[in-house]
């Protein structure tokens, strides 16, 4: 039953999600033709907004599915990167978009035209009722998901108001600037929340750190637990800006015993839990232990290695340096552990 019940709720999810892209997309193509048969080039400035809205509610549709997916051999993390092609995808249209729509309206403010008013006003009533049944079809949605894109989808029904009080303006008055400083102030305000996220998907690419903060703080608090010398390779990157994932080497105080690192290991756990991460990889190592990932640790040893083994054929061995021969690596003391806990869309 409670693999029925999860199936479910996806399903329900999928279909609310589907349900607000079709609303949107075939609003979308009723826009452009309307906003060029009323030569309103801010009927054509929503339209490229719910352009971008219903592209990023496409891949919402799309993610709500692959969700379901768990990681494979070919995406060990899962499908949520895909989140940032999309983004990126869905960027560069809106910024083409957004450009082409200011190069029509910008002349027309010098150079008013007159729009017709009335089909505005229709488009504007329409595009308030089509979105808002969107926005009533994801509100009372369970995920995050879906109240995300309720959200996004509410800002378009107050867009669209503000056409309607625009074009009942240009319907009573001679006001033609009306129509080219609403597109304008429409354009502009797309492309401020573009840059804002173009900004944070080119990081999430360049996997830069999602949050100092909490980077100082997990580092913080590792160099705090009793049995910790020092905190290295501490690196903190995020599959799509919510689900982060985590690596660190730890120094312990002293040796420790397979017993003791489970305790190590139990403490760590419930250290990070309240983060929430995606993915945590911890690596013990001894107080006295070279770290492989230290620059120019595995170029000593290779060359020593291949230095030893050109004098020495004849004894294998002895091929080793007396120095490394007297001090083995105890591999108890390097143990690397993996939490993962991969939530879906």
């Amino acid at each position: 039953m409670p693999h029925d019940h999860h199936h479910h709720h996806h399903s329900t999810e999928s279909g609310n999600i589907a349900t607000a892209f079709w609303l949107n997309f075939s609003f979308t193509i009723i826009e452009i033709v309307g906003g060029l048969l009323t030569n309103s080039v801010a009927i054509l400035a929503d339209a490229i907004h719910d352009l971008g809205d219903s592209l990023a509610i496409g891949f919402a549709w799309g993610a709500s599915k692959m969700a379901q997916k768990g990681a494979d051999d070919r995406y060990s993390y899962g499908y949520r990167r895909w989140s940032l092609l999309s983004a990126l995808v869905n960027s560069t249209i809106l910024v083409l978009g957004s450009f082409w729509v200011l190069s029509e309206a910008i002349p027309r403010l010098l150079e008013p035209q007159a729009s017709y008013a009335p089909g505005m006003i229709g488009l504007a009533l329409l595009g308030v009722l089509v979105n808002g049944a969107a926005v009533y079809k994801l509100r009372f949605g369970k995920t995050q998901n879906e109240q995300v894109l309720s959200w996004h989808l509410l800002e378009d029904v107050f867009g669209w108001v503000a056409v309607l009080c625009g074009s009942l303006l240009l319907l009573v008055t001679d006001w033609v600037w009306i129509d080219p400083v609403l597109s304008i102030g429409f354009t502009l305000f797309i492309l401020l929340n573009v840059w804002r996220n173009l900004r944070k998907t080119l990081a999430l690419f360049l996997q830069v750190t999602p949050d100092p903060a909490l980077y100082n703080e997990l580092r913080s608090k590792l160099n705090q637990l009793p049995f910790v010398q020092e905190t290295h390779h501490l690196h903190l990157w995020s599959l799509d800006g919510e689900q982060h994932v985590l690596t660190v080497h730890l120094r312990l105080e002293q040796a420790a015993s397979s017993n003791e690192l489970a305790h190590f290991k139990a403490h760590i756990y419930e250290l990070l839990r309240p983060y929430q991460l995606a993915h945590t990889t911890v690596e013990f190592e001894g107080p006295d232990e070279v770290c492989r990932d230290n620059p120019g640790v595995h170029d000593t040893v290779d060359h020593d290695h291949d230095h030893d083994h050109d004098h020495d054929h004849a004894n294998c061995s002895h091929s080793l340096k007396p120095s490394l021969q007297q001090q083995p690596i105890d591999t108890s003391k390097k143990v690397t552990f993996v939490k993962s806990n991969h939530s879906q869309l």
